[in-house]
């Protein structure tokens, strides 16, 4: 590796300070419910290595900011107060319960306004594969801080989302919409994402392990069985790089939950490995990374990124706890493309492709997940982190 340990260290710490300086995390400037979710995790990784519980306490900031903020009707919204329609001392105790907005710049389209798919990207409303990050993100700081109110609310929004976004078709089998309103009460885009339902049924498997760890009771037996079923009948193939990571982090989780919890995943995670191994080598054949910086996204290609860390804590929680021939031999497969992820590191590091239109349209998702590529651990592991 290039970048030592103390400098990666360094550099998610600069960029972590730098997305505060800009979107202060106390404040309602600039929330944004993926960027934030991905910083709850960066802010977990950065204590976990430094021990400073300053960050601890960033991350504590962080997530009543974005309960606050994005659990709350926009400003110029003619609807006022916690989208629960709770009172505030009501809704600071379930902030979950209602869901949570995105937070893009322009207010949800109108019931009565035509759709464009220009312009949806812009618009505000609810994400399921925003809202499983955010689940993500407050079970992480249940393991870490060991305080039980995280997973509850995280279980609470895994709950308020599948019965929102979930419905059924004529035949019996179910679906989810790719995007809700504000207030979760009609699709604005009804069609189904790829990876949902898969990021759905991990995430609802991760929730109850940890709640179980806690001392609770998740309760999310007909979810997951309704996000399995979906899951299967969803193609998992990809070359989109955002799509890969996601893979490699569901697949990563998958590894964790065979070897802490033993659960009967084997299928799942070959059939993950297999797709990303797939998919990963047509992208890495691809021109995309001899593009200039001005014509990629940098986001998206963090995110598999990311995702490549995984295959090494996946080896060895495999070497640990599994003693797999088979995955040894899956992620043996993979293991050729882990180098892209410093690669694609030092790529958008470099000050002068951060000057560039797509870096800057982007920044504060840009150098969030910059930094948590370059320092994954609380993002990639779940429970304590410390079984591998």
């Amino acid at each position: 590796m290039i970048l030592e340990h103390h400098e990666r260290i360094e550099k998610a710490a600069a960029l972590m300070e730098a997305y505060d300086a800009r979107h202060p995390i106390g404040t309602g400037e600039g929330r944004y419910l993926w960027t934030d979710a991905f910083a709850v995790c960066n802010f977990l990784s950065l204590f976990k290595r430094t021990d400073e519980k300053g960050y601890l306490e960033k991350a504590r900031i962080l997530i009543d900011t974005v309960h606050r903020e994005l659990g709350a009707f926009r400003g110029d919204d003619a609807r006022e107060g916690a989208l629960s329609g709770l009172a505030a001392a009501d809704a600071a105790s379930y902030p979950t319960v209602a869901g949570l907005r995105i937070g893009k710049p322009l207010p949800e389209r109108g019931a009565d306004t035509a759709y464009d798919e220009a312009s949806e990207w812009d618009r505000d409303g609810q994400y399921f594969h925003y809202l499983a990050k955010w689940m993500h993100a407050l079970d992480r700081m249940a393991a870490v801080s060991g305080e039980v109110r995280y997973s509850r609310w995280a279980v609470e929004l895994a709950k308020s989302a599948h019965r929102a976004f979930t419905y059924a078709m004529p035949d019996g089998s179910k679906r989810m919409y790719w995007k809700m309103s504000t207030d979760l009460r009609r699709p604005l885009v009804a069609s189904m994402g790829q990876h949902d339902a898969l990021e759905a049924y991990v995430t609802y498997l991760q929730l109850s392990v940890t709640a179980r760890a806690l001392g609770d009771d998740a309760g999310l037996g007909g979810e997951l069985e309704a996000a399995g079923s979906m899951a299967e009948a969803m193609p998992l193939a990809t070359e989109d790089p955002l799509g890969l990571g996601g893979m490699l982090f569901d697949a990563a989780r998958v590894t964790q939950l065979m070897a802490g919890h033993d659960l009967p995943l084997r299928g799942l995670l070959r059939s993950l490995l297999e797709a990303a191994r797939e998919g990963t080598s047509r992208y890495a054949q691809s021109n995309t990374l001899r593009h200039p910086a001005d014509a990629r996204l940098p986001f998206r290609e963090l995110g598999l990124g990311i995702g490549l860390h995984g295959v090494s804590l996946m080896q060895a929680f495999n070497n640990a706890a599994l003693h797999n021939a088979i995955l040894a031999e899956q992620l043996e497969g993979l293991q050729a493309f882990v180098p892209m992820a410093e690669v694609l590191e030092l790529f958008w590091l470099r000050e002068a492709h951060q000057a560039v239109g797509t870096w800057q349209e982007h920044a504060g998702i840009n150098s969030v997940m910059l930094a948590t590529s370059l320092l994954p651990d609380a993002f990639l592991t779940i429970g304590s982190g410390d079984d591998a």
